[in-house]
């Protein structure tokens, strides 16, 4: 597994970074750990998590995915590279979401505690909160690195605008600044590349997307003709509808199916050619690969070592070029 640089950090990380938001609801705790081992033996010292996580669960599971990746970290932190998120809905409360200094300062507390640790190597905001002014998110942020809770901080599902404010006032204010992105990329979401990619190539941000496999549809396996399956990110608790509306269409398996030719015609798993696309932008720091079961991971972490042809590419840029247009939002 290659190792690179955080951005303009001094923070090496694995080339993959393991996701973690099945753990808890479409994986019970014994897969969980079995996914985290099968990472771990093939080199990915970087995992990422949040505390709304398990994807698709209630109000009452939120916090769960954390607690199962502590309990795996027990006495091997420090051979981990660990990221968390936080401004999602984690409680009854009105205040117990977004990013006032009131919830960050409570949310990085809960999450230590779950995670089984004094600090965090990168905290995230999940979401942007139209609601906190900028000022007050980054002050909070900034407070959290000052009290020792976490190394560095980043935002995930920004876009491009949004996050050069955010770099620009914690530059004015003298305030810690944001050293990574989180967005969505892969062959049928390619907005980033137009305005975010730029920026963060610019100064110098790492990047580390996730849905690199859009929710598993650019693996082939599903069929239109057929219903989601069951336990399938398309099936899943509150998740179900939004990666429904994401990926379950019409466009998107005609790209697929243009796309699963393409790699089965070059002897390519799906997978691998789908993670080794996003790893080939050279704004690409590491992308977030995850998984039900742990012989999932196989060919995503294969992707790692993966020459991918630059003719093959080519054509690739082009069966997706007119995803590269469109909504930008989550």
């Amino acid at each position: 597994m290659q190792h690179v640089r955080f951005g303009h950090t001094g923070l090496q990380v694995s080339r993959l970074c393991l996701g973690t938001m099945t753990f808890g609801l479409q994986c019970d705790e014994k897969t969980s750990f079995a996914i985290l081992d099968t990472a771990a033996a093939g080199g990915i010292t970087f995992l990422d998590t949040a505390d709304a996580y398990p994807l698709g669960g209630k109000l009452e599971d939120m916090g769960r995915t954390e607690e199962v990746l502590g309990k795996w970290l027990k006495g091997r932190r420090e051979q981990f590279v660990v990221a968390t998120k936080c401004s999602g809905k984690v409680g009854p409360a009105p205040w117990q979401q977004g990013t006032s200094r009131k919830h960050v300062m409570h949310a990085i507390d809960d999450s230590l505690r779950r995670l089984g640790t004094d600090y965090v190597d990168l905290y995230q905001v999940h979401h942007f909160d139209a609601n906190t002014p900028v000022d007050e998110t980054v002050e909070a942020f900034d407070a959290v690195v000052k009290a020792g809770k976490a190394r560095y901080v980043g935002v995930s599902n920004y876009h491009a605008y949004r996050v050069a404010r955010a770099l620009g006032r914690a530059e004015a204010l003298k305030l810690t600044r944001l050293v990574s992105v989180q967005p969505r990329y892969n062959l049928l979401f390619r907005q980033i590349e137009r305005e975010l990619l730029p920026l963060c190539e610019e100064e110098g941000l790492a990047v580390i997307p996730y849905n690199p496999l859009a929710g598993g549809l650019l693996t082939g396996k599903h069929q239109r003709a057929a219903p989601p399956p069951a336990g399938s990110r398309f099936t899943l608790g509150t998740a179900a509808r939004t990666y429904t509306e994401r990926y379950w269409q019409e466009r998107e398996f005609a790209t697929v199916d243009a796309f699963v030719n393409l790699a089965r015609a070059g002897n390519i798993e799906p997978a691998t050619l789908a993670v080794a696309w996003v790893l080939a932008h050279p704004g690409v720091t590491a992308p977030l690969i995850g998984a039900s079961k742990p012989e999932q991971l196989k060919a995503s972490i294969a992707a790692v070592e993966f020459k991918l042809d630059p003719g093959l590419k080519a054509k690739l840029d082009q069966l997706s070029h007119e995803y590269r247009m469109g909504d930008a939002a989550r």
